[in-house]
């Protein structure tokens, strides 16, 4: 006996040190970050009036020179506008995406999202996905070719000037730019766009002179700074890529310690992914290619590069060759990406999204919930409607806990005398309540199953509301306005009554206030333990847990909520109809 309610125990308290281990460190050690990262961007402007100027960095394994992590010469940091409205380029103008393209180095830097915000505010600015050199982060994605050892021609470069038309890119409307080297060679960059995120990159080289050229096309992104991160240890954002079938991700910081890393493929893809947006290159599927993630350093400013060159081309005198590549900019949407990964051949593509340990489990149901969502036109109704499903397809198993825990309450009186008599001989004692267990067909640890049950897929929902972009800005009801986000309320200024913004460890909201009554309720419910230090933990853990959840995303904490109040009403039925005193 004494056995089993420690494993109940340590399953608890498994829960509890997760839950804390996020709520005592991983969020107080996000805070520090964000301000460590805002002090240190103050201190990187400070630093770069002096002018950088390009160089060639020849990765290890690569036979040729790829362009560097680094940006055009560049004086102090610019307005993002600014910069925007003083180049020539050419618009982008898509149902989802607005930006432009530089016609100096072909490259894609400029880049907003149409579908989404910073806040749920109307009015809200759209999320800043690229930015061009020359602002205090640049962040943006470029495709080119360099020439091989044997060949000694002029190929554009970073501060190449292309001839573009005014026209703008559209979905129904292509744009192709053009550069001659002067010296027989004309290059071509065709850009196409989707009508959500993806843009395919096809580059033509033209040989005009009297001699076979041989050049490598490559693909890079480059983001300068480190971004603002969550700092979760749940969530990756960063560097990634799939390489051979296989998930490689790479922390900033890891990347800084650890220096460049080769990879060798066929096809794959590779980027850099905040929590929810995605800058991908996804090269030929098939043809094999070489790839990096780097980092560089430059007038104090860390600079992060994916890039890849794919097989060298030869072009016969006369003669024209191209590669087709491309480019994806955009949310990290569930279907989106399985959409492209099943018309282009792009293995998990999907992996794109930190789905966890749990993926057997979260990927479901974030699919369950998307359907639910749609279908009542509400994510939160979608989590209550999925929680009743959940409990009906484990309701035969959790039936059968409550029964058993039913009986082991109605034995507490029998259990008390036992231990009254033979509190001295725990031996004895323990014989005794094995004996009544088995008169009575008592089985006490059917009642841990509905815990175990429920930490998959606690985990899995979690995984969903926290990584999924479906659930950003989704509402609920009242004053739930994003379920991927905490309560926004708080007893501790009586829930906006008193004009004054706690803070953060001081966050206890009407929600997470609600599920931990009804915890409360359901463990008075359940048996008491013998032990009096079980029985203290076990009152405790329905106050720690609320405090804890306080900063765990509404969505979640509405599930925990809706789920302890079914399991209530199932137990008290249960219990009722069984004849043990409620």
């Amino acid at each position: 006996m004494t056995d089993q309610r420690n494993l109940l125990v340590a399953i608890l308290l498994s829960i509890v040190i997760l839950l804390g281990f996020q709520y005592f460190y991983e969020i107080p050690r996000m805070e520090q970050r964000k301000a460590e990262l805002a002090q240190q961007r103050a201190e990187e402007q400070a630093r770069l009036p002096a002018p950088t100027t390009p160089d060639g960095v020849t990765a290890p394994g690569s036979p040729v020179p790829i362009p560097g992590a680094t940006a055009p010469a560049i004086g102090a940091p610019r307005d993002r506008a600014e910069i925007v409205a003083a180049g020539q380029r050419i618009k982008i103008d898509t149902p989802r995406l607005h930006g432009t393209i530089s016609t100096i180095g072909a490259r894609v830097d400029d880049l907003t999202l149409a579908d989404y915000h910073v806040t749920p505010e109307p009015g809200s600015p759209e999320i800043v996905l690229l930015s061009p050199a020359g602002t205090s982060q640049p962040y943006y994605a470029e495709f080119g070719w360099v020439p091989a050892a044997e060949t000694n021609q002029p190929v554009p470069g970073q501060n190449t000037q292309w001839s573009a038309p005014a026209e703008p890119l559209t979905p129904d409307q292509p744009v192709t730019m053009t550069w001659d080297n002067g010296q027989g060679l004309v290059f071509e960059k065709t850009f196409t766009v989707d009508q959500n995120y993806l843009f395919t990159v096809t580059q033509r080289v033209r040989n005009n002179t009297g001699e076979p050229v041989t050049m490598v096309p490559y693909g890079l992104v480059s983001r300068h700074g480190i971004p603002p991160t969550l700092g979760y240890y749940i969530l990756h954002e960063g560097p990634l890529g799939v390489f051979n079938g296989t998930l490689h991700e790479h922390k900033y910081g890891d990347i800084k310690e650890d220096g460049n890393i080769s990879y060798q493929s066929t096809g794959g893809w590779m980027g850099i992914t905040d929590k929810y947006w995605l800058v991908s290159l996804v090269p030929d599927q098939n043809a094999p290619v070489d790839a990096r993630v780097r980092h560089t350093t430059a007038n104090g400013q860390d600079r992060f590069q994916v890039d890849y060159t794919g097989q060298a081309i030869t072009v016969a005198p006369g003669q024209s060759a191209e590669t087709t590549n491309r480019l994806f900019a955009g949310a990290k949407q569930v279907k989106l990406l399985d959409a492209y990964a099943e018309q282009y051949g792009i293995k998990n593509f999907d992996l794109a999204i930190d789905f966890g340990w749990f993926y057997f489990l979260t990927k479901p149901f974030f699919y369950a919930l998307d359907f639910l969502g749609t279908l009542f036109g509400n994510f939160g109704v979608a989590i209550l409607v999925l929680t009743v499903f959940v409990k009906a397809a484990f309701f035969p198993l959790a039936n059968k806990s409550y029964k058993a825990m039913s009986k082991m309450k109605a034995l507490q009186p029998e259990m008390t005398k036992i231990r009254e008599r033979f509190g001295d001989d725990r031996q004895r004692m323990s014989q005794e309540m094995m004996a009544l267990y088995k008169r009575e067909k008592a089985n006490p640890v059917s009642g841990c199953l509905p815990i175990v049950i429920q930490i998959p897929v606690f985990f899995a929902l979690y995984k969903v509301l926290f990584v999924t972009i479906e659930m950003r800005h989704a509402p609920f009801f009242g004053w739930i306005h994003d379920l991927s986000a905490p309560d926004p309320t708080t007893i501790f200024n009586l829930f906006g009554l008193i004009p004054w913004t706690p803070p953060t460890m001081l966050q206890l909201g009407i929600w997470p206030i609600i599920m931990g009554i009804t915890m409360f309720l359901q463990q008075k419910l359940n048996p008491a333990p013998p032990d009096p230090v079980q029985a203290k933990v076990f009152m405790a853990l329905p106050f720690v847990f609320t405090f804890m959840l306080a900063s765990f995303p509404a969505g979640l904490v509405i599930y925990w909520a809706w789920n302890n109040s079914l399991s209530i009403l199932q137990q008290w039925m249960i219990m009722r109809r069984m004849g043990v005193k409620v």
